[in-house]
């Protein structure tokens, strides 16, 4: 492919995509490369690997699908990281009870 031809393609391929940050769909390649993985990724890039045929736009189920697995992910790793922060202190029972009798209001004799 010459070299101006494909730079044109790129830029019409760029101008097509609305978003900033689209999300693609890896296709499967000669070279080894993978089907079906999704990335998001710059306008730019993402003319690029659509006109050199390694990926396409992803389709709004597609969308729909990454952004819950995305959304599954940051849940799991939040709750990993609350758990990671979780203390607990062991007390004895001597201490529930002196815990207790110095928290007893005073009487004031009123």
């Amino acid at each position: 492919m010459d070299v101006k031809q494909y730079y044109r393609k790129v830029g019409e391929a760029e101008s097509n995509i609305h978003e900033q940050y689209p999300l693609l769909v890896s296709l499967e390649t000669e070279d080894g490369g993978k089907a079906g993985v999704m990335s998001e990724v710059t306008r730019e890039i993402a003319a690029k690997m659509i006109v050199e045929g390694r990926a396409a736009l992803a389709t709004q189920a597609d969308k729909e699908q990454y952004c819950e697995r995305q959304a599954s992910a940051k849940k799991s790793v939040e709750s990993a990281e609350l758990a990671r922060r979780v203390q607990v202190a062991i007390i004895s029972e001597t201490d529930v009870h002196v815990a207790g009798t110095s928290k007893t209001p005073s009487s004031s004799g009123r």
